[in-house]
C-alpha cells in the first residue's frame, strides 16, 4: 500500500492541508454523486455509496495525491446505456446489474494491473477519445434536458430519437422547473467563470477565491432544496425531487455472477475499464506533472480496480477519477491520499446523519450540475488542433463523434477502438521512405527531396522509418523494386536501418527474397546503421551469413567509404 510509505513521514502540516482538501471535495462530491447516480439510472443514494468505500480504498492503494475517485459523467452514461436495456431504471434488478457491472470492471482492472498490461488502453488514441468525449457530453447533457424542462420522457436507444421525444413534449414543460434548472445553470456558470475574478478584485485572498468558486454545486442544491421545501413546490408546482433517501451505511451487497448477466455486461465492462482508466490516468499525470511527481500507471489501474471492488460490495456502481473533483483536491492543497480517506469518512458521516436534508433536492438542480460539468468535456481547442495537425486523426475524431451520436455510446466506443487500431496498422504498413544523399559539407546523409546532396547512379541509399513486420513487408518490397527501376545502372543498394527497431519473421522472409532478387539482378545489398538487437535476430536466422560480413556497416558513411565513393562529387 503506497499509503504506508506516506504515513512513515507524515506531518501535522500535511494533515491540516489534507483535512481542508478532504472537506472541500466532500462538499462538492455530495451533490455530484447524487446527480451522477440519477444519470446512471440509479437512486440518488447509490452515488453516495459509490463515493465512500471506493474512495477510501483508493486512498490506501492509489499513487496520485490529488485524484478524487467516484462517480463521473461518462461512466454513468455508459452504465445507463446498457442497463436501461436490461431492466427498469432505479428498480431492484437495475441496482443489482449496476453492482455486477462494478464487480466486472474491478476484475478487469485488477487483472490488467497485476499483469502489468495497462498499456492496452493506449490503443484508444487521443483524437478518438476527444471525439468520444465531445459526443458523450452532448448525449449526457441532452439526457438532462427533460429534468430541466420538467417533462417525462422515456430514454431511447439513440440520441436522435431522444431529441424527437423531448421535442414532442415541449408543450408540457413545467415553468417552475425550467426556471429552477436554468437559474442553476446560470449560477454555476457564474461561479465557474466569473466569481473568482470578482472576489480577487475585492481583495479576497486567491486561495479563498479559488475555493469559493468551487462551492457552486452545493449552493445550487441548497437554494433549490430550500425553495422547494419552503414553498412546497413539489406539490404545488409538480417540481420533481429526490424524495426520501435511506439513512445509514449501505448494506453489504452481493453481485450476480450468472453467465447470462456476465455475457451481456462484458462489452460495457471492458469499455468502462478502458475509458475510466484513460480519464483517470490522464488527470493524475496532468496534476502530478505540475509538482514533478511520478504516477505508477499499473498501480493506478490496480487501485482503481480495488476501488470498484469496494463499490460492488457496498451498493455502488463503476467509479473512476474525476477531473473537476481532482482539480479541486489539488487546488485545495491536498498533500497525500490521506485527503481521499478524509473525504470518504466525511461522506460516511453525511450519509448517516444528513440524508433527511436531501429529500427536497430538485432533480432540476442536479441536472444543472451535470449540464455545466459535462460542458468541459467538449474540448474545442483540441478538436481545432487535431483538425489542423493531421486530417487522418481528424477523420478518426469525427467518426468517433458521429458513431456515438447515431449508433449509441457502446457502439461508438467500439468503433473508436477499432478505428484506433486501424490507424496504427495503416500508418505502420505505409511507413515513410527516404532516398538519401550526402551533404556536401559533412559526412551526413539526408533525404534527397529535402536537401541539396550528393548522389551516385550506381548506389542507392534507402532509409525506412519504421520497424519491419508483416503489415509493411509488401511496402518494403515495392520500395526496393521502384528504386531498382529508377536507377538502371544500380550496383549497390544500401538499406539504412537507423529507424528499424525490430524485424519479425515475415519481414525476415521479405529480406531474404529481396536479397535473392537483387543478387539475380547483379545488385549487392548492404545493411548500414542497423541496431545491435536487430542484427542479433538477423544473425540467429542465418540471414547475415547469406548477406556476407563485408556487406554489414556500422554507419551509413562507413558503407559509402567502403564502396569508395564517399568523397566523390555529385554525378
Amino acid at each position: 500500500m503506497p499509503i504506508l510509505k506516506t504515513l512513515a513521514s507524515y506531518t501535522k502540516s500535511e494533515f491540516s492541508a489534507d483535512l481542508v482538501a478532504g472537506l472541500i471535495v466532500a462538499i462538492m462530491l455530495v451533490p455530484q454523486g447524487m446527480a451522477y447516480a440519477l444519470l446512471a439510472g440509479l437512486p440518488a443514494q447509490h452515488g453516495l455509496y459509490a463515493s465512500m468505500l471506493p474512495l477510501f480504498l483508493y486512498g490506501l492503494f492509489g499513487t496520485s495525491r490529488y485524484l478524487a475517485v467516484g462517480p463521473v459523467a461518462i461512466v454513468s452514461l455508459l452504465t445507463s446505456a446498457v442497463l436501461s436495456t436490461l431492466a427498469t431504471p432505479e428498480s431492484t434488478a437495475y441496482v443489482s446489474l449496476a453492482i455486477t457491472l462494478a464487480l466486472m470492471v474491478a476484475v478487469i482492472q485488477i487483472t490488467l494491473g497485476v499483469l502489468r498490461i495497462g498499456f492496452l488502453v493506449n490503443f484508444l488514441s487521443h483524437p478518438v477519445l476527444v471525439g468520444f468525449s465531445a459526443a458523450a457530453a452532448i448525449v449526457i447533457g441532452f439526457s438532462q434536458v427533460k429534468h430541466v424542462l420538467g417533462v417525462s420522457v422515456a430514454r431511447t436507444a439513440h440520441f436522435y430519437t431522444d431529441v424527437a421525444a423531448v421535442w414532442q413534449q415541449l408543450g408540457n414543460l413545467n415553468g417552475t422547473t425550467l426556471l429552477m434548472g436554468t437559474g442553476g445553470v446560470v449560477l454555476l456558470i457564474y461561479f465557474k467563470t466569473l466569481l473568482k475574478k470578482h472576489l480577487l478584485r475585492l481583495g479576497v485572498p486567491e486561495t479563498v477565491a479559488t475555493l469559493s468558486a468551487k462551492i457552486g454545486p452545493l449552493l445550487v442544491v441548497l437554494i433549490g432544496a430550500t425553495l422547494t421545501a419552503t414553498l412546497a413546490l413539489d406539490t404545488t408546482a409538480n417540481v420533481a425531487i429526490i424524495g426520501p433517501v435511506p439513512a445509514g451505511l449501505p448494506v453489504l451487497t452481493l453481485p450476480s455472477v450468472d453467465y447470462a448477466t456476465l455475457r451481456s455486461l462484458f462489452p460495457t465492462a471492458m469499455a468502462i475499464s478502458f475509458v475510466g482508466y484513460m480519464e483517470s490516468i490522464s488527470v493524475a499525470k496532468s496534476l502530478a506533472s505540475r509538482k514533478r511527481e511520478k504516477i505508477g500507471a499499473n498501480m493506478e489501474l490496480f487501485a482503481l480496480g480495488i476501488a470498484n471492488l469496494g463499490a460492488a460490495f457496498t451498493g455502488g456502481y463503476p467509479v473512476t477519477g474525476g477531473f473537476s473533483r481532482s482539480l479541486v483536491n489539488y487546488s485545495a492543497g491536498a498533500r497525500s491520499t490521506v485527503a481521499s480517506l478524509i473525504t470518504a469518512l466525511l461522506l460516511t458521516v453525511a450519509v448517516v446523519f444528513l440524508t433527511p436534508l436531501f429529500v427536497y433536492i430538485p432533480k432540476a438542480a442536479l441536472a444543472a450540475i451535470i449540464l455545466v460539468a459535462v460542458a468541459g468535456l467538449i474540448d474545442l481547442n483540441a478538436i481545432r488542433h487535431v483538425w489542423t495537425y493531421d486530417k487522418r486523426d481528424a477523420l478518426a475524431l469525427v467518426t468517433s463523434f458521429f458513431a456515438v451520436l447515431f449508433l449509441g455510446i457502446e457502439t461508438g466506443i467500439l468503433v473508436g477502438a477499432a478505428l484506433s487500431l486501424f490507424l496504427i496498422i495503416w500508418r505502420t504498413s505505409q511507413p515513410h521512405v527516404a532516398v538519401l544523399g550526402k551533404l556536401p559539407t559533412a559526412d551526413i546523409y539526408r533525404n534527397v527531396k529535402r536537401h541539396t546532396v550528393q548522389t551516385w547512379p550506381e548506389i542507392a541509399l534507402v532509409r525506412i522509418d519504421a520497424s519491419l513486420y508483416f503489415a509493411n513487408t509488401n511496402h518494403l518490397e515495392q520500395t526496393i523494386a521502384e528504386t531498382v527501376v529508377a536507377q538502371p545502372t544500380l550496383a549497390h543498394l544500401v538499406l539504412v536501418g537507423t529507424a528499424i527497431n525490430d524485424v519479425d519473421y515475415s519481414a525476415l522472409e521479405a529480406l531474404e527474397g529481396i536479397l535473392h532478387s537483387l543478387q539475380d539482378a547483379k545488385i549487392a545489398l548492404h545493411l548500414a546503421a542497423f541496431k545491435g538487437p536487430v542484427l542479433d535476430k538477423l544473425a540467429k536466422s542465418g540471414f547475415l551469413t547469406h548477406l556476407g560480413a563485408s556487406h554489414i556497416h556500422l554507419t551509413t558513411h562507413a558503407a559509402m567509404q567502403q564502396l569508395g565513393v564517399a568523397q566523390r562529387t555529385n554525378v
